[in-house]
């Protein structure tokens, strides 16, 4: 999947990655290929600019890990990033339910 495919949404995979707890940025990385079945692979170049972001929002916080052979930032989701994640859930279920009706060629139903 193309990563401009995913703008507007990327924040939100990106944090729902952190949701079970810290990771450090490749690993996030391998959790969106692996939780896709490897249709979203995106490059570093797009995850690390977009982890850094999420950080000076405060939706998450980056630590470094010396504990290994390298050094690593490993980043853990904030409460106001479980908060930011739990309204992008939210909006994107609304979304995707009008695009769905939408596609599939059907008026949105009206309230009676």
């Amino acid at each position: 999947m193309r990563a401009e495919v995913l703008k507007g949404h990327l924040d939100a995979l990106l944090l729902a990655t952190l949701e079970d707890g810290p990771r450090h940025g490749y690993s996030v990385k391998e959790a969106l290929r692996a939780g896709s079945d490897g249709r979203i692979d995106l490059p570093t170049g797009t995850i690390y600019p977009a982890l850094r972001r999420l950080e000076q929002q405060g939706l998450i916080t980056g630590t470094w890990d010396t504990a290994g052979p390298r050094a690593r930032r490993t980043y853990t989701l904030t409460p106001a990033g479980r908060t930011a994640l739990n309204g992008e859930r939210t909006g994107w279920q609304e979304f995707s339910a009008v695009i769905t009706t939408l596609l599939a060629g059907k008026p949105w139903p009206r309230p009676t």
